[in-house]
């Protein structure tokens, strides 16, 4: 990180002096990336308080930002806290990094701190996401910034906050249980399409934020770090690397990602990445990669793996696909943005 630049009036003699001394580093009047030093060192902490407890959400003091709340402000604080000079910035937009909300916050972030932006998951030190985690594997040295619009699991079986809080401490998680029993009643099965409650470290239950069911087993065991940020409600919790993530379960209706039978990427025919269902012009439905970057490559290279730029292969970075190995489910009910009917093995 830079060294603080912070210039106060009993220094200059006048405001433009004061933006005068600034210099030249990214955009003229602001701080390297936007916040100043002590609104980055507060974030910092509340990361570091997060890392050294799994899944529990850390208050911190939210800051106006240059964008509406509920539109990725808490997700831009984190990442601008922890952005440097030599840093390459990447941001995911449900998948797309050409989307106009993703677009804005790149350019938030090369004009103020002039970092090096990307849209390729590889070449990326820190990446902001909102609802998808990249399909290709993600590395040690890289960090994930995820938007969370709603940060308490809970919330979906009790509106109070502090009752919840009161949940959390005693890790009494039976009313979601409960929410989940009734939703097999209902429906004969799990139906949670997103924001799938997790038990990370076995001790605190989390809202992984509104990503599909797809992404949940890439948070289990992952070298990456996994940070969820919450301007609104002012609240950041982590999955530090390696730590044990399960989505919440029961032994005879198991966990079960999104499948896609007999369906494929109509631009590169890929049919091991979580496909979005497109409907053309003319009436035609179509399915398409959802991570529109790992998409390009695919088409450049039919064959490549998600693990393509590790010295390792075979990594375990999300659900098994037929391509792989595991078992598509026989049922016509296993469509996109549903789940299957049976389970297509361990999928935690």
């Amino acid at each position: 990180m830079t060294e603080n630049r912070a210039v106060t009036t009993l220094e200059s003699d006048s405001i433009d002096d004061a933006v005068a001394e600034l210099g030249d580093d990214g955009l003229s009047g602001y701080n390297f990336a936007y916040l100043d030093e002590h609104t980055k060192r507060e974030v910092r902490r509340a990361i570091l308080k997060g890392i050294a407890i799994p899944g529990h959400q850390v208050p911190y003091a939210s800051r106006p930002m240059p964008l509406a709340r509920g539109w990725g402000t808490g997700g831009i604080q984190a990442s601008l806290s922890l952005l440097g000079p030599d840093d390459s910035f990447k941001v995911i937009d449900q998948g797309a990094d050409e989307s106009v909300n993703a677009a804005n916050i790149r350019r938030l972030a090369d004009r103020t701190a002039g970092v090096e932006t990307t849209s390729d998951t590889t070449d990326a030190d820190v990446i902001q996401t909102r609802h998808r985690i990249p399909e290709e594997v993600m590395t040690d040295d890289q960090i994930l910034v995820l938007q969370v619009p709603v940060t308490d699991p809970l919330r979906k079986v009790d509106g109070s906050d502090a009752a919840n809080r009161r949940r959390h401490a005693h890790k009494n998680y039976g009313r979601m249980w409960v929410h989940l029993y009734e939703n097999v009643v209902e429906w004969g099965e799990i139906k949670i399409a997103s924001r799938y409650p997790t038990m990370v470290a076995g001790r605190y239950l989390m809202d992984p934020s509104p990503i599909p069911r797809w992404d949940v087993p890439k948070l289990d065991d992952a070298d990456t770090l996994f940070l969820f940020a919450a301007g609104r409600e002012a609240r950041i919790y982590a999955v530090p690397p390696h730590t044990e993530v399960e989505p919440l379960a029961f032994e005879d209706e198991s966990f079960q990602v999104e499948r896609f039978p007999d369906q494929s990427c109509d631009a590169c025919g890929s049919t091991d990445t979580f496909l979005t269902e497109v409907e053309t012009d003319d009436g035609r439905r179509l399915y398409s990669c959802n991570d529109t970057s790992f998409c390009a490559k695919r088409q450049d290279d039919p064959a490549i793996p998600k693990d393509h730029h590790l010295d390792a292969s075979g990594v375990d970075w999300g659900p098994g696909t037929p391509n792989e190995g595991s078992e598509t489910p026989d049922s016509e009910d296993g469509v996109a943005g549903e789940p299957a009917a049976e389970s297509g093995g361990d999928e935690r």
